[in-house]
Parts: C-alpha cells; sequence; structure tokens
C-alpha cells in the first residue's frame, strides 16, 4: 500500500511500533504512534508487560487527536490482533502492514527508537517504571516541540504537524 507514497501532509500517515526499554532491573515496553510527514509523535504508552491493552490505550489517545488515512505497522501480535485491527476499521482507517523482511517501511518509527534510546534512554540507569516513564515523557515532549530536525528543515514535529494542518484547513 506504501510503495511509491509520497507522504506530503499530516495525518496521511501514521506508523507504530514497539520496542524495549532497560530498566536497572528489567524491561518495559514502549509503543509509539508516529506521524510519517512531520515526524511528530502523536501518542504512545509505556507499560511493564507486552499484552495488548497498552497498545489500545495508545490508539485511543492518537484517534481523540485525529484520524489517519493510513495506520501503518509491522506484522507483530498485536497489530494483527482483531481487537487492534476492528478499532482502526471502525475509525475508517485503512491499515497497512510492512511485508516480511520490509522493515525499512516503518524507517521513521525505527529512527524515533534509535533516537530516544541513544539521547535518553542509554544515558539514564532507570531504576523503576516510574522513573523509565518520567524520563521518557520527558524526553518525548522535548523531541515534539523543541528538538529541531534536519529533515524537517531544522523545524520541531509539533511545528511541522501543528502548521501544515492548519494551512490544509485554510485558516
Amino acid at each position: 500500500m506504501l510503495g511509491g507514497l509520497e507522504i506530503n501532509h499530516p495525518n496521511q500517515v501514521w506508523g507504530i511500533d514497539i520496542t524495549y526499554i532497560r530498566l536497572l532491573g528489567g524491561w518495559m515496553y514502549l509503543v509509539a504512534i508516529l506521524d510519517w510527514f512531520s515526524r511528530y509523535v502523536v501518542s504512545w504508552e509505556l507499560d511493564q508487560t507486552l499484552e495488548i491493552p497498552f497498545v489500545l490505550q495508545a490508539v485511543e489517545r492518537a484517534l481523540l487527536q485525529a484520524q489517519p488515512l493510513i495506520w501503518n505497522s509491522d506484522q507483530g501480535s498485536h497489530f494483527t490482533s482483531p481487537l487492534y485491527i476492528e478499532r482502526l476499521l471502525a475509525a475508517g482507517v485503512q491499515v497497512s502492514m510492512d511485508g516480511k523482511g520490509r522493515a525499512i517501511d516503518n524507517i521513521f518509527t525505527e529512527r524515533l527508537w534509535r533516537t530516544i534510546k541513544y539521547e535518553e534512554v542509554y544515558l539514564n540507569d532507570y531504576v523503576s517504571p516510574r522513573e523509565a516513564r518520567r524520563g521518557i515523557e520527558q524526553y518525548l515532549t522535548f523531541y515534539n516541540h523543541e528538538r529541531p530536525h534536519q529533515s524537517l528543515g531544522y523545524q520541531t514535529p509539533a511545528y511541522v504537524y501543528s502548521q501544515t494542518v492548519v494551512l490544509e484547513d485554510g485558516h
């Protein structure tokens, strides 16, 4: 579905993925929903288990903000779950999944993981889930609203996301 698609405005394509977050005594799991045009993190959730409710919470929070045309993921069990797919279809979203061996399809989210890990997670030895949540929340606020991105002409994701949405609405 995404092959050759020119992504030229916010809420056209969102990507979702899950990564592991290291704690001193274990792991947590971070899910994020990213607008591919602006690199804006629309929604995220952190949990101590890989059960589906934290993914669905992030999905619900994202859909309260906007509705993308296309929602892309890999073929992981969370993203092939009927609960997940039915929620997106009920919102009128086209569901897109990377083909096997096509990790490059979700490159924007993979770059987000690299950025979060190298600029936040690996620099901090989180002792508790609360500490990890606080650090990641502060970092994602910084990432969206303060960290300029070269690919965005050194603007922030929040600026590009909001300015482009406003211009599309004609205001």
